[in-house]
């Protein structure tokens, strides 16, 4: 009788994030773009060293949640408290071979809602130290239709 493995190609590749001593591990700088116009920056708005103005830098760690980034700019800007402000978040990343940018989504959290995002965090993203956070951050009375992933807090 043989036996066989039950274990798929997916299940190798998926790494657990291990948990991070934050009182251990020094923290990273994130330096984040934000944006009000509904839309992520363009790639060629980092090109040539060049970065938007609206900068925000930020000590975390690796297994910060979306969640979490959201109050940290909740913090800094008073009008995204209201509820139902939306935050879509993006990695920007370097692509050396074209020596440009890339814009990724990954999530998005709304303020005063859970939403299926909310835990996501920059590790599971496979963020890397050096890449950028693009964040857009839309008023409630703008913001995109509600994903059916979020549901009221």
């Amino acid at each position: 009788m043989a036996l066989e493995s039950r274990i798929t190609q997916e299940e190798i590749k998926k790494e657990p994030e291990k948990p991070i001593d934050r009182e251990k591990t020094c923290p990273l700088l994130l330096r984040v773009f934000t944006t009000n116009s509904g839309r992520h920056h363009r790639p060629d708005e980092f090109a040539r060293g060049n970065v938007p103005s609206s900068e925000l830098q930020i000590y975390t760690w690796m297994d910060a949640t979306l969640k979490e980034l959201t109050s940290l700019v909740k913090e800094v800007y008073p009008e995204a408290r209201k509820k139902g402000t939306h935050f879509g978040f993006a990695i920007v990343y370097p692509e050396p071979k074209r020596q440009s940018y890339r814009v990724k989504d990954i999530g998005s959290t709304v303020s005063g809602r859970k939403g299926a995002d909310d835990s996501m965090t920059l590790q599971s993203q496979r963020f890397q130290i050096g890449d950028y956070l693009d964040i857009t951050i839309t008023p409630p009375n703008r913001a995109p239709p509600l994903n059916t992933r979020m549901r009221p807090f």
